[in-house]
């Protein structure tokens, strides 16, 4: 085996990983939901946790000096604390399915709009054929959920809908204006801290003394660490070996396998609704065509 084959094969078990990361984060976080774990805990053991264990590396690595920049704080407000408390938020109050459909299927059209606000991004044929896919799967879910008479749409929607226009903003403003991705995460990471922690302790209802310490942990130790500074790292490290068309796709299969997994894990319902709208967001997020074109 040369060494360009290891390198992909060590690639594809990189974005593999982090798929499988990316898929849990939406089970774990609806499990934090149904927890007695409020919102605000889960975002303080986000940031404070990935705060704790990248402080040492800042200090010793890092200017630290560069985080004093407000275009730091914008983008910890949008890609750290806007989008985590709402997604925890939404968690807390709709399955994990629905985080899937409006989290993730809501985040093209929203990078779409962003791209073009921010960054003046043309849209291609490309991208109008995968928002119209999702488009289409959204409304046939719609249409479907509605004549169910157990099945609803709330607030938690929303909130899975603000937290996906939050991660848009941020990423476009992240490419407008250069922001290295290493250095963007561990500001955003701390920055949060500073900004929530505070607020968090003086203010905001807690439900960890209630919590056993298995749970503590296990979020801490999965969204501070696995999902904020983990599967960041190996995004980048799969991208360098296998470029982002190949990485994207792989991880625009993480809501299918998320809600499908909810179904033993969260004893919550796949109902044909949601298939239709999860069948949607993945045809147009991964946008098998191109894949047809670049074989010919």
């Amino acid at each position: 085996m040369d060494n360009t084959q290891r390198e992909k094969l060590i690639g594809y078990g990189l974005v593999l990983f982090t798929l499988s990361v990316w898929a849990s984060f939406i089970l774990m976080s609806r499990l934090a939901g149904k927890s007695v774990l409020t919102p605000w805990d889960t975002t303080a053991l986000r940031f404070g946790t990935a705060t704790l264990v990248l402080l040492p590396y800042v200090l010793l690595k890092m200017d630290i000096r560069q985080f004093f920049n407000w275009r730091f704080v914008v983008v910890a407000m949008l890609g750290g604390l806007g989008y985590a408390m709402l997604a925890y938020v939404g968690f807390s109050l709709a399955p994990a399915a629905h985080g899937a459909i409006f989290l993730h299927g809501f985040l093209p059209f929203w990078t779409a709009l962003m791209g073009w606000l921010i960054v003046q991004e043309h849209m291609t044929r490309d991208r109008w054929l995968g928002l119209t896919c999702i488009a289409f799967g959204i409304a046939a879910m719609g249409f479907i959920e509605m004549q169910n008479p157990n099945s609803h749409f709330g607030w938690g929607d929303v909130m899975f809908a603000g937290a996906s226009a939050s991660w848009a903003a941020y990423t476009a403003l992240l490419k407008r204006w250069q922001m290295p991705p290493v250095a963007a995460t561990v500001g955003v990471a701390i920055i949060s801290a500073v900004l929530f922690l505070p607020v968090y302790a003086l203010f905001l209802p807690s439900g960890l003394a209630q919590a056993s310490w298995q749970v503590i942990a296990v979020q801490a130790g999965f969204q501070g660490v696995l999902v904020v500074i983990v599967a960041m790292l190996t995004f980048i490290a799969a991208v360098q070996r296998l470029g982002a068309f190949t990485v994207g796709s792989f991880l625009a299969l993480a809501p299918m396998v998320a809600a499908t997994l909810a179904v033993p894990v969260l004893d919550e319902p796949l109902t044909l609704g949601l298939m239709l709208g999860l069948l949607g967001m993945v045809t147009g997020a991964l946008q098998p065509w191109r894949w047809l074109i670049k074989s010919r």
